[in-house]
């Protein structure tokens, strides 16, 4: 990677909104994500429907978690205003409350990397220290909870589910908007009741639960996989940081789109004032001399085996044998 000035410089081109495109994103996903529900639900009877339907609703969810994502840094429409009115219009369909959820990110970003207020990250990790400090109790807790069969589903189901339904520093950046977003979440599900019925209601939680696994999926490798980075104060760099302690994602053209190129995290973290619609195009139209590692699938699966962070060798690694 090149000087942070020259990246600094190079990215600050990329950072323009445009409502247009916004907007495009914005409502063309919602247009997506009613469609797809309505196949799912309308079509439940054939599989070959309803399962192509199912899973196109579960990524057009992660997009637009994604969406409020962006508009929580203000990155989305043009104006402050219109971000903040656009996060809260996706709050009861992300399952996440805009204001709680925008000043918890904000202090993942100010703490990327940083090994003394892991609480701010989404995915907790243990160094080899602690590692071997543990007792038996508490590194059967930590193994079981970064097992991927637990950490995907169940971290999905409770997250979305339930954690978000009072996120932490609930009280410190908003109770009222936090009680009225699940009361509004009430009268989404009672209004698909009304329309669909239980099955319907089942459908729609089936392919949710999908799209909060890929969620999850997703948040685990932005931040975990080999070569990433944490370090303490005062040798914590946060240029590094951000651009080394978060990941490329390489799946193709057709999964960046899918997820709002939420895979080109790295990026994002450096200057999180990029849109989503223009960070694909700041990272290939990258010079190559200042362009970051990608992480191809393989790899990323690899990444799931991978448990503890080594101090002294600089990367994750897996538990000891």
């Amino acid at each position: 990677m090149g000087s942070g000035m020259d990246l600094r410089a190079y990215t600050r081109q990329y950072t323009e909104k445009d409502n247009r495109l916004a907007a495009l994103s914005y409502f063309g996903t919602f247009a997506v994500y009613f469609a797809a529900l309505y196949l799912a639900i309308s079509y439940s009877h054939l599989w070959y429907v309803m399962w192509p339907a199912g899973i196109v609703f579960a990524f057009s969810a992660v997009r637009l978690y994604v969406l409020q994502h962006d508009t929580g840094h203000h990155s989305l429409f043009e104006t402050r205003r219109q971000n903040e009115w656009a996060g809260h219009g996706l709050s009861p369909f992300t399952f996440a409350p805009f204001e709680v959820m925008k000043q918890n990110h904000n202090l993942h970003h100010a703490n990327v990397g940083n090994l003394e207020h892991r609480e701010t990250g989404e995915i907790h990790t243990m160094t080899v220290g602690e590692w071997q400090h543990a007792n038996v109790w508490q590194r059967l807790q930590y193994r079981l909870y970064r097992n991927p069969f637990v950490l995907v589903p169940l971290g999905a189901a409770f997250t979305y589910f339930i954690r978000y339904r009072w996120p932490k520093n609930t009280l410190e950046f908003g109770v009222m908007q936090v009680v009225l977003h699940n009361l509004a979440i009430i009268a989404w599900l009672y209004a698909l009741y009304a329309i669909a019925g239980g099955e319907g209601l089942l459908i729609w939680l089936g392919f949710s639960f999908l799209g909060g696994m890929i969620g999850v999926f997703l948040v685990y490798l932005q931040h975990n996989f080999e070569d990433t980075y944490w370090d303490r104060r005062p040798d914590l760099n946060p240029r590094v940081a951000a651009l080394q302690g978060s990941s490329c994602l390489d799946f193709g053209w057709f999964f960046d789109f899918a997820v709002a190129n939420i895979t080109l995290h790295d990026i994002h973290h450096f200057n999180a004032r990029i849109p989503s619609y223009r960070l694909r195009q700041c990272h290939y139209n990258m010079p190559e001399e200042i362009a970051p590692r990608r992480i191809k699938f393989g790899e990323a699966i690899r990444a799931l085996g991978l448990k503890l962070w080594d101090e002294d060798q600089k990367r994750l690694v897996p538990f000891p044998s």
